[in-house]
């Protein structure tokens, strides 16, 4: 059974599902280059993008379990950005985010990408929560290290953006990164052993 679209809170911000009266919002921080550049959205981004991804796309991804979309607010009603956790494959689910620019440099989407993670542990049985962005974001690359993400390489010419195949970073993050217990026992790869000093 899928969850029920909800609002997760943390110290400083409300993560809750889009509804219509977020289009305006929404349509205006898609505005920025940074967030045309960097992300998937069409470009350029009308305000009907806003409303099929606000009215359509989000609410099926919450009915069908293959996508919990989240705008992230201020207690005090701004939206400072999106988060999206897109399930992958079963107990994976990758992040995705993007934050207005007024509001950047604040922890806060480091902050949301946390809270959403810790949801996706205890709530969805994930037990991976990934992260991937185009080589060269580096402001989405500085979120995932301070949320503690550990990167584990880049693929080659895995992102397609708007016709254009380009390289990403991967990087993941474990529920026992946050000392929470994982669904399914997990057993790394032990290292290998260092070579007899002669």
């Amino acid at each position: 059974m899928e969850p029920e679209p909800l609002t997760l809170t943390s110290a400083r911000l409300v993560l809750r599902p889009l509804d219509p009266r977020d289009t305006d919002a929404v349509y205006t921080a898609a505005q920025d280059p940074d967030v045309q550049r960097w992300t998937t959205i069409p470009s350029p981004y009308l305000r009907e993008h806003a409303r099929g991804f606000i009215e359509l796309l989000a609410p099926e991804g919450w009915a069908t379990g293959s996508m919990f979309t989240f705008g992230v607010f201020l207690p005090d009603g701004p939206l400072t950005g999106v988060l999206s956790l897109t399930m992958r494959a079963p107990g994976t689910a990758e992040v995705g985010f993007w934050a207005t620019r007024e509001h950047r440099g604040h922890g806060y989407t480091t902050e949301a990408t946390l809270t959403a993670a810790r949801w996706a542990f205890t709530d969805l049985g994930v037990d991976r929560v990934e992260w991937r962005a185009e080589v060269g974001n580096e402001a989405s690359l500085a979120v995932a290290e301070k949320a503690g993400f550990t990167l584990e390489g880049v693929l080659r010419s895995a992102i397609n953006n708007k016709g254009v195949r380009r390289d990403c970073r991967l990087a993941a993050l474990l529920p026992s990164d946050l000392g929470l217990p994982s669904t399914a026992p997990y057993l790394p790869t032990s290292p290998p052993a260092a070579p007899p000093r002669s």
